[in-house]
This record gives C-alpha cells, sequence and structure tokens, in this order.
C-alpha cells in the first residue's frame, strides 16, 4: 500500500510517498481501507519534533512512528475474528490517538477504539475532519461543564479546534463569542458565534466584557492579561499550551478561584458517538480549508504551518 513516510524529524519535504506493507488486523481490530484523512497541529508538532520534549516519547534522534495521521474516515475491508462490533463493508470514521498511522492507504484500529459508523448525511473527507478538533473541544468543554446562558469566548475560533468549540459550546446552550481576523469573521458567525471580535482591530482584554469561560484553542493570549476579562469564578482553557502555559495555569488554579485547564485530552467511542449525534442533528458542521491529495502530503503540511488555515486540511486518498 503507499503511505506518506517520515525517517527523521524537519521540514514538510522529509515525508515521502512510499509502497510500505499493507496491515493485516488483530483478532479485535479491523482493517479500514482509508478514504480521507487531515493534517492537524499534532501532525505539524510530531512532524519537526517541536517541541523538542516529543523526542522524549517518540524518539530522540529519529521518529518511532513514521506514518502520521491521527484521524480517518473508511470503510472496513476486512475484520479479526473476534470482532463484533463492526463488518466488512461499514463506513466508519475515528481518531487513532498518538498510534497515528492514518496517513496511508489502510489502517488496523482496535474495534473498542474512538471510531464510529459515519454519519450518512457527510462524505468522508468531511467526516475524516471531525474528529481531531472534536474530540479536542469535546474534552474541555465536557470539563469546564459548560452550562445554558453562560458566556464562553473562544480564541482562534476559525481554526479546527476553535470551529469545533464554538459549535460544540452553542449546542451546550452558551452565549459564545468567537475571536479570530478580519478574513474569517464571515465564517465563524455562519458556524454560530454570537459576537466576533477581529483581533487586528480589537483587544478583548480591553472591551470591559466578562467571561464565565475563554478557551484559547491555538496559544496566543497573555494567560495574565486575559485574567481580568474572567469573572471571579471562571475557567480559562488552554488547549495549546505550552510549558510556560502549563506552569501559569497551575499556579492560577492553586492561588486562586478561577481555573486553568491544560494538559493531554482523553477521549473513547462514545465521544465519536456523540459527535455523530451532533452532526445528524445538524449542530456540528466540519469546516474545510483545503484539500489535497496523499502525493501532495508535504504541501499540505508547509500550508498547515503557516497557521493561517480555516478550519481544517484534507487528505483525500
Amino acid at each position: 500500500m503507499k503511505a506518506a513516510v517520515y525517517t527523521k524529524y524537519g521540514s514538510p519535504g522529509v515525508l515521502q510517498l512510499k509502497d510500505v506493507e499493507k496491515p493485516i488486523p488483530k483478532n479485535n481490530e479491523i482493517l479500514v481501507r482509508v478514504k480521507a484523512t487531515a493534517v492537524n497541529s499534532g501532525d505539524v508538532r510530531l512532524r519537526k519534533a517541536d517541541p523538542f520534549a516529543v523526542r522524549f516519547i517518540f524518539g530522540l534522534i529519529k521518529p518511532k512512528i513514521n506514518i502520521l495521521g491521527t484521524v480517518f474516515s473508511g470503510e472496513v475491508e476486512s475484520a479479526g475474528k473476534d470482532v463484533t462490533l463492526f463488518k466488512v463493508g461499514d463506513q466508519v470514521f475515528g481518531h487513532t490517538d498518538l498510534k497515528f498511522g492514518a496517513y496511508a492507504e489502510y489502517k488496523c484500529v482496535p474495534e473498542d477504539g474512538s471510531l464510529a459508523i459515519k454519519p450518512a448525511n457527510i462524505s468522508h473527507e468531511e467526516a475524516a475532519v471531525i474528529p481531531f478538533g472534536g474530540v479536542t473541544a469535546l474534552h474541555f468543554i465536557k470539563k469546564a461543564m459548560i452550562k445554558p446562558g453562560q458566556k464562553v469566548l473562544v480564541v482562534g475560533a476559525s481554526g479546527a479546534v476553535g470551529s469545533a468549540a464554538v459549535q460544540l459550546a452553542k449546542s451546550f446552550g452558551a452565549d459564545v463569542t468567537g475571536v479570530c481576523s478580519t478574513a474569517n469573521i464571515a465564517l465563524v458567525k455562519s458556524i454560530g458565534a454570537d459576537k466576533v471580535i477581529d483581533y487586528t482591530k480589537d483587544d478583548f482584554t480591553r472591551n470591559g466584557e466578562i467571561y464565565d469561560i475563554i478557551f484559547d484553542t491555538v496559544k496566543t493570549i497573555s494567560v495574565s492579561r486575559s485574567l481580568k476579562s474572567l469573572n471571579k469564578n471562571g475557567i480559562m482553557i488552554l488547549s495549546a499550551a505550552g510549558m510556560t502555559e502549563l506552569l501559569q495555569g497551575f499556579w492560577i488554579s492553586k492561588t486562586s478561584s478561577k481555573k486553568v485547564m491544560t494538559g493531554v485530552i482523553s477521549h473513547n467511542a462514545a465521544d465519536i458517538i456523540f459527535l455523530k449525534g451532533l452532526i445528524e442533528a445538524d449542530k456540528l458542521k466540519p469546516v474545510i480549508d483545503r484539500i489535497y491529495s496523499l502525493e501532495q502530503i508535504a504541501e499540505a503540511h508547509a500550508y498547515a504551518e503557516k497557521g493561517h488555515k480555516k478550519g481544517n486540511i484534507i487528505i483525500k486518498i
């Protein structure tokens, strides 16, 4: 089978299309013929080994995992003898977590992993982009226990995680304000934001508005300056936090009534099924910027690395 392989950390050019051995499912696994995947921030960071600390997990000198890609949508081609939840021909979508491997024509996944039957009302390309931003946003929104009527600010509202966060917060009944650039105002309004702040013209920390939850999806805010825009029992979510933000968040949570949420997300099949339900109810829509072929994987990564994508970048296989 064909796959986008990388054997060293570096620029997008380290990704090379190669023929590799087709995987064989274990007894509890299904073999998915991947129809679409996506380029996400996690893929980019691991390809670059940025931050350096990822090397301590994924390989100090060179990557232990040679095929990136955490999300997929496709068709079950075969199944292990113990599989009962899925059958050959099922259309499925999901998240591989830290096992990666979706930048390929085939991927084996455990039947009890983070996957579900694909919603019939969207394409494989659309389905593939849902799990990354969707499960990230859902993890923190559930943890923050967003309630109807709460004021939620989403920073980076036009990105993969941000566009999902806006829609999920709305589905939980929140009053949502999105922060984005001028070019993305119409997009953020179209996915349900009640208000939109153009960060090129306005600074939300200076407008006097107080929010119950501030969700920074892109690591662009000043944590200390943003605290004054959070109510006294408010929650700040930093889904893209670095070490500095982690330490700041820990200190704030320990020394004040305000809480900062960071850390590694967790997800399971129930989360994918929940997102599926929102898609079928027309409460969650995929936001797509560009579509590339697997042969164009390096080009797709180069575009993602610019940091200006609207929603998601699809890889059609």
